[in-house]
This record gives structure tokens, sequence and C-alpha cells, in this order.
């Protein structure tokens, strides 16, 4: 990283860890929602991607990793309740997928039969 620039508004990994585990206590006290962009906003950037940019200074990355970790836990935990439509939405985002395999029997492919020749005659 080039030395000449802005200087960081972060200046450990410790510290960085710090504001994250204030903000997630601020929202556990308030019962509100852990959120990325939360996060963000508790570190004092603008934007959702300065939290990245943090994970290429060295130190940084395992502090990086554990914020998003700590959102995704909290929005993980909101699939239990009644509406998890935006939970799932915002996992999708965070690279989970959800699909629906279906399989025959002893795991094997279904067998789909389809009758081509019109009604049946009964």
């Amino acid at each position: 990283m080039s030395k000449n620039g802005r200087p960081r508004k972060i200046k450990s990994p410790e510290e960085f860890d710090k504001l994250v585990d204030a903000y997630v206590q601020k929202c556990q006290s308030a019962e509100a929602p852990i959120t990325w962009t939360g996060v963000a906003l508790a570190l004092g950037f603008t934007s959702r991607e300065a939290i990245d940019e943090y994970a290429k200074y060295d130190g940084f990355s395992d502090s990086v990793k554990r914020a998003k970790l700590i959102v995704e836990n909290a929005y993980e935990a909101r699939l239990h309740g009644n509406s998890p439509t935006g939970a799932i939405f915002a996992l999708k985002n965070m690279r989970w997928s959800d699909r629906q395999e279906i399989s025959g029997p002893d795991g094997g492919p279904q067998e789909i039969t389809l009758n081509l020749n019109g009604p049946r005659a009964d």
C-alpha cells in the first residue's frame, strides 16, 4: 500500500474490533438489527466497500472477516423468525444460495412419465 494519501480512520485491528463490538452491543441493547451498513457507519465509513479496503491492510483481514461473520450470523438467526424474507435476501447477497433438489427413490434421479397421447378413454 502507498504511504501517500489520507491517513487511515482506524489505526489497528484491535481498534477495528472494538468499534465493531461497540456497535453490536448498541444494537443488542436497543434490540435493533445488526447490519453491514450499520457496521460501516459505526466505523465512520461512507460506504460498505471501505470496510473491504481494510481487509487489504496488514493485520486487518481477520477483523474484517469477523465483522462480516457477525452480520451474517445476525441474519442467519433471523431465519428462524416469523418473516425471514429480508434475511434470506441479505444472505443471498452474502453468497448463500437456496436450491431445490428433487431426487427419486434411493437418492437417484426423479423419473417423470408424461402421457402425450391425449386424454384417456375410460
